[in-house]
């Protein structure tokens, strides 16, 4: 699958298929980010009023500035209360939109990393998006862990429901999650018909099911061992039972219904396992859901758009966009 020089191995459909990275290098644009771009004003309270299970919760919002002097923005959301969608509109749209989840470990959401700029380069590129700050399951929401998938439906439900005014096709909405984000749209991807909260408008009447689900370097699994341990401490606790290990491992969850996936990780990743992308397409497979594994040689974990610039992984965004358009998004 991989070679010492850097060879991108490509498994789609079951096939495999090799790119020679210093070949495709050569016709990638620069995917790093502009230098200290403004932020977007336009932001959607994800809940008319306060999230379900709020009662009890008395954890506060922080916003955690973590940006070196002369760096690239890099902030973090802790103890989400207030749940929100930042939008990008493109100046040409192509009637597509994409929900994003940036990571985080399920302790804060990583806004600019993983949000921000991935949206931005999406947007360049005719896509309506949204980056979701979401809850965080440790800050004793009513419905526990289900607290973020309450928001990860929510979120797609409202995005529909913005459909006609944003200019972009109900009927292709994806998602894209990072790290725990990707475990999120992974839950989201298979569960998106879960009943996890009541009704509490016109927009909860449409449908969660994303068209399509771009996992990045995923949490997937819960079972030990292929586990992202902070993940599954902040979503499970200490001592999760079997049942809910398996209620909470996508891999363990898929239908014949679960829209296409788009999976990329990194063979060097020492935080988040490669495994749990392998064992997420291999489950695909099982259940003959379109599915496409990208596994770089190297690129280690979190690395967004930011620290790609120059190696075989910068060809990702590309693939991304490739897939997505292939199918309809």
């Amino acid at each position: 699958m991989f070679n010492r020089r850097g060879t991108l191995a490509s498994l789609t459909g079951g096939l495999l298929t090799s790119l020679v990275a210093g070949a495709a290098l050569a016709d990638l644009k620069p995917t790093q980010p502009p230098k200290a771009p403004m932020d977007p004003t336009e932001v959607l309270p994800l809940w008319p009023g306060d999230p379900p299970g709020s009662a009890g919760v008395t954890a506060v919002e922080t916003l955690i500035d973590r940006t070196v002097a002369g760096g690239l923005p890099d902030r973090a959301t802790t103890h989400t209360r207030k749940p929100t969608l930042t939008v990008f509109r493109p100046a040409k749209a192509n009637g597509a939109a994409v929900v994003l989840m940036p990571g985080g470990g399920y302790e804060r959401v990583v806004s600019d990393k993983e949000g921000f700029e991935t949206a931005r380069w999406l947007a360049d590129r005719g896509y309506t998006c949204f980056v979701l700050l979401y809850r965080l399951p440790g800050d004793h929401w009513g419905a526990g862990p289900d607290a973020p998938l309450q928001d990860a439906q929510r979120a797609v439900r409202l995005v529909r429901s913005k459909a006609a005014t944003m200019r972009f096709d109900p009927a292709r909405v994806a998602i894209m999650g990072f790290s725990a984000g990707g475990h999120l749209a992974a839950s989201l991807t298979t569960r998106f018909d879960a009943k996890v909260y009541d009704r509490v408008d016109a927009a909860d009447d449409l449908s969660a099911r994303p068209d399509l689900s771009g996992l990045i370097y995923p949490v997937v699994s819960m079972v030990e061992g292929p586990a992202h341990p902070g993940s599954r401490k902040q979503l499970l606790g200490p001592s999760p039972t079997p049942e809910q290990v398996a209620l909470y491992s996508p891999d363990q969850n898929i239908t014949d219904r679960v829209p296409p996936v788009f999976l990329l990780h990194a063979a060097d990743d020492k935080t988040v396992p490669v495994v749990n992308s392998l064992m997420m397409f291999t489950a695909l497979k099982a259940k003959a859901v379109p599915a496409e594994l990208h596994v770089f040689e190297e690129g280690g974990h979190g690395f967004g758009l930011r620290s790609i610039d120059g190696k075989p992984v910068a060809a990702w965004p590309t693939l991304f966009e490739t897939f997505a358009k292939r199918h309809g998004v």
